[in-house]
């Protein structure tokens, strides 16, 4: 994945709003509902939804700033120190590569890991039994996908290729725990575990809260006025919405079990549509012509409660 900076056009002294703002005017040039049938930029928008996962996240962007993680939210090698079996490495999705030896053939460390891998070797049959080490593990999934739950390959830093179960209602950071699929142990001991950490991609119009998810729709004058069927998009496609006649702007309309699915709770949380009444991009003479001769006989006072004392 390319610099997150880079991809999103901010520099690395952006602010956060910056980087907000960066990001959904690319999501909704790059949406595939505005660009259907275009591969192209489907991709496009995965990697700025990755750009913006690791950069609106100050931990991450910490982290990434400083070089312990890359672009794609995984672990760097630590220059300090190598793991003691040779060919282990941080893992990735599949594709990546595993086990690079971070310093060549200048390894200050030479001597030092090689008698650590002769020790191992000579466990091997001495009767020294050990569980073999975990083995950590980085995969991206677009927020949708979390929600409803989705599988992903991964290719184990053994060479090993595995589909993992991403549950639905994934959070962000949720790790996840593979039994037995780390390094080998010593000794006919077992081996260690893969542990899987999720990264959920943002998205450029939902937003989570608990099991729920609440969405911004704006609607025209006449449909908050007159009322409306209009269509939403949901976690599992659009659906018709009525919109009820002289609704305001914060108005909030319930879709009840159309939220995300939490498996231990047994329950289905629920998608909140708040409306947002949105006037002509472009100035109108006879609707302003209009409203301005309503208004002489039609004055009502929307401040009235602010002004009042507390």
């Amino acid at each position: 994945m390319r610099d997150p900076y880079a991809v999103l056009g901010v520099t690395r002294t952006a602010s956060a709003d910056d980087i907000k703002q960066a990001f959904r005017r690319l999501a909704k040039q790059y949406h595939p509902d505005v660009n259907p049938g275009r591969p192209d930029i489907e991709l496009k928008f995965k990697e700025v939804n990755g750009a913006y996962s690791l950069l609106s996240d100050p931990d991450k962007r910490a982290r990434f700033d400083r070089g312990e993680i890359d672009a794609s939210g995984a672990e760097r090698p630590d220059r300090s120190f190598r793991r003691a079996y040779a060919g282990a490495g941080a893992g990735r999705e599949s594709g990546s590569r595993a086990g690079a030896d971070p310093f060549g053939d200048d390894d200050p460390f030479a001597d030092f890991f090689n008698g650590a891998r002769k020790r191992y070797s000579a466990g091997a049959g001495s009767g020294v039994k050990a569980k073999g080490a975990d083995v950590s593990y980085s995969v991206t999934v677009p927020f949708i996908e979390a929600c409803l739950g989705t599988k992903r390959r991964l290719t184990l830093s053994t060479g090993k290729t595995i589909d993992i179960n991403v549950p639905a209602g994934t959070r962000d950071q949720t790790k996840l725990r593979l039994k037995g699929q780390g390094l080998p142990g010593l000794g006919g001991a077992g081996a260690g575990d893969a542990i899987v950490e999720i990264h959920v991609d943002g998205h450029p119009f939902f937003t989570r809260k608990d099991d729920d998810i609440h969405l911004d729709v704006p609607v025209t004058l006449q449909e908050a006025v007159l009322g409306a069927a209009i269509k939403v998009p949901t976690l599992d496609g659009q659906v018709a919405v009525k919109v009820p006649q002289a609704a305001n702007s914060g108005t909030v309309l319930r879709l009840k079990g159309k939220g995300i699915v939490n498996a231990e709770r047994k329950v289905t949380g629920d998608f909140y549509v708040k409306l947002v009444v949105m006037l002509p991009e472009k100035p109108d003479a006879e609707l302003a012509g209009f409203i301005e001769k309503w208004a002489k006989t039609h004055d009502y006072d929307v401040r009235r409660k602010l002004n009042q004392p507390v």
